[in-house]
């Protein structure tokens, strides 16, 4: 073979196809390429050029962004030599990412292919960090580094390519990140844009270990304040846009000359019905934390339902995902209120 046979039949029709442009050692000699021949069209002015250990571009010139995430994952994904052997030559139906066994993208690379704008582009990348189990024996290398973590969460495919979801790819691009300003946009996007909420943020946050780091700290305090004013946004769009009666907003409960009972962020006086976002959001990595504020919550709830008043539990999510059916579940806890005895009296005061 020299360099200008080509390669086979079945890759020179799929040319166009990045991921065949991009091929593993062991994807090539399942189409009868040997390792000699192989190193042969790589050498110096061949047509072939070595991307990353056991990843060939079947091409000269550059790598596109698109051949260097293939590449990158074909290299972290690829299994044991015992099993190379093994790997099939073209993903089969169903298994548009295939080659790449466990490995997904994850960090800024990531979060450019969500599309967020402040993100940096591919092109202007660096590395890509790929996100591998903690088990995976192989090294970071060339453009490719790899990020180790006990559980691999469940990929989103975009455009063929398998992708951490953006809490964790936050979390990973965030670890590599000193300057504040940047942490705070890529934070502030995830919310404003819709992405995720900022509980799930700072729990993969937490789980990273990254709580400890001033600016992150910092810019998880503005994340917080942000996603309150959203979802609180999104509470009053649900009530004027479904036809809600006006309730009393973010308020005080107290006992005539007793306790406080606590705030709720509308209220109908007289039809004694709550609604309280959770916001909730673990700030110091541990489980107990979680339990503790969710205790504070069902606290609060009980004491209120004793008195005869109902509290409708909402979340961001929820009001994000599914306006009209929260809408409803208000509605129903409203009319509900008519057929109830009369809930004890409660001062109402501003929070």
């Amino acid at each position: 073979m020299n360099h200008n046979t080509p390669l086979s039949p079945r890759p020179q029709k799929h040319v166009a196809d990045v991921q065949r442009r991009v091929m593993s050692t062991a994807q090539l000699r399942a189409h009868g390429i040997s390792a000699a021949d192989t190193a042969a069209h790589c050498r110096p002015e061949g047509p072939w050029q070595q991307l990353l250990p056991g990843v060939c571009l079947l091409h000269p010139g550059p790598p596109t962004p698109e051949e260097r995430l293939h590449g990158a994952l074909l290299y972290a994904g690829r299994p044991p030599a015992k099993r190379a052997k093994t790997v099939p030559a073209q993903p089969g139906p169903g298994e548009a990412h295939a080659p790449y066994a466990d490995a997904l993208i994850t960090g800024l690379a990531a979060l450019a292919l969500h599309r967020f704008s402040s993100a940096p582009p591919l092109l202007s990348l660096d590395r890509i960090d790929i996100l591998v189990p903690r088990t995976r024996r192989l090294r970071s290398t060339g453009f490719a580094r790899l990020v180790r973590t006990p559980a691999l969460p469940t990929a989103v495919q975009i455009t063929g390519v398998p992708v951490a979801p953006v809490p964790r790819a936050l979390a990973d691009a965030v670890a590599g990140l000193s300057e504040a300003a940047a942490v705070r946009r890529l934070l502030t996007e995830a919310v404003r844009g819709g992405h995720c909420e900022p509980a799930s943020i700072v729990r993969e946050l937490n789980q990273a270990r990254l709580l400890n780091r001033p600016h992150v700290v910092n810019a998880v305090d503005s994340l917080l304040a942000e996603g309150r004013a959203i979802a609180e946004d999104r509470l009053y769009q649900m009530v004027t846009e479904h036809g809600l009666p006006d309730p009393l907003w973010n308020v005080d409960l107290r006992l005539p000359g007793g306790p406080h009972l606590g705030g709720v962020d509308a209220y109908w006086p007289d039809l004694a019905v709550a609604v309280e976002l959770d916001t909730r959001a673990p700030r110091h990595g541990f489980r107990q934390d979680d339990d503790a504020l969710w205790s504070e919550y069902a606290r609060k709830r009980e004491h209120l339902e004793r008195l005869g008043i109902t509290v409708v539990h909402l979340t961001p999510k929820k009001l994000r995902d599914s306006l009209e059916q929260q809408a409803t579940v208000v509605r129903t806890a409203l009319m509900a209120a008519t057929d109830r005895d009369p809930a004890a009296y409660v001062v109402v005061l501003p929070r």
